[in-house]
């Protein structure tokens, strides 16, 4: 089959599959025929007009036919680009999106470029988050943790691909782990969909795992065991930043006041929804009179 006819018919069966637009599912068409011969984008568009060989044409076909059952890009292909990284992917873990490159954006000025500091990164899943905040802060010194050990060991073999060695990993269901330990800055992608959110059965997230994305009855269980115990990890005018839903900027920074943060702020994503919330915590000096 010429390669032009390929893509073309593939796009019409995703979009009616899968409800995409016809932009969408010919880009990923593409990304599936790319991945599979190894070529990029303008390579593809070059040899149009090409027939695919038959063993190809077929090998394609098993990818295409995974994707049109809802399977998502990310697992089929085993990778995802954020943040400039090509970062490996599993069902072990959830798909970086783009929405959290504003968490990266948004940590970044809290982290100083010429000293050492040290960052937490809460559960790190593919370690997205701390990989791109290492390569960006080549002085700071990175925890990142979480619960799964099969994300854990999808995070380090990111690092080790990526020849970044300012970041350890360890396995911690949030802070349990962490007894003792002070951070400058804490960042994270917890969970934040409400368990019954009709979402959760929906496209790409039917196929994620559910404890990286639901949490509670509202969504919010993660982030106020996060914004509870961050306190104690944080060294004095320590910041927490984080990733939450898009309806949630309110409640998230009301909980962080509560705590007892300060200078409270939300950042934007690229469509302009308030997607991460992120505070100060300043401890009070003791107290030296007798």
């Amino acid at each position: 089959m010429v390669i032009r006819d390929l893509i073309g018919d593939s796009q019409q069966r995703l979009a009616e599959a899968l409800q995409l637009a016809a932009t969408n599912a010919r880009f990923e068409a593409q990304l599936l025929l790319q991945a599979l011969l190894a070529v990029n984008r303008v390579w593809l568009i070059a040899h149009e007009h090409e027939v695919l060989p038959a063993a190809a044409e077929m090998r394609f076909k098993v990818l295409l036919q995974r994707r049109l059952a809802g399977e998502p890009v990310a697992y089929i292909l085993g990778k995802r680009e954020f943040y400039g990284l090509d970062l490996r992917v599993t069902p072990d873990t959830l798909i970086p999106r783009p929405d959290t490159e504003t968490l990266v954006e948004a940590a970044l000025p809290k982290i100083p470029v010429d000293q050492p500091s040290t960052i937490l990164d809460l559960g790190t899943g593919t370690g997205a988050i701390a990989c791109a905040l290492a390569i960006q802060r080549p002085q700071a010194r990175l925890t990142a943790t979480d619960k799964s050990a099969g994300a854990l060991a999808v995070a380090s073999g990111n690092a080790q691909q990526l020849k970044i060695s300012n970041v350890r990993f360890l396995q911690s269901d949030w802070f349990s782990a962490l007894r003792g330990s002070t951070y400058d800055v804490i960042v994270s992608n917890p969970p934040y969909i409400a368990e019954g959110d009709s979402h959760l059965t929906q496209g790409d997230l039917r196929f994620e795992p559910r404890t990286a994305l639901a949490s509670g009855p509202d969504g919010l269980d993660a982030i106020r065991q996060i914004i509870r115990h961050a306190p104690a990890h944080l060294q004095t005018t320590g910041w927490l930043l984080l990733e939450h839903g898009f309806d949630q900027a309110g409640k998230v920074a009301e909980l962080m006041q509560q705590a007892g943060f300060d200078n409270i702020a939300h950042a934007q994503d690229l469509a302009g929804i308030a997607r991460v919330t992120l505070g100060r915590f300043s401890r009070s000096p003791p107290d030296t009179h007798p």
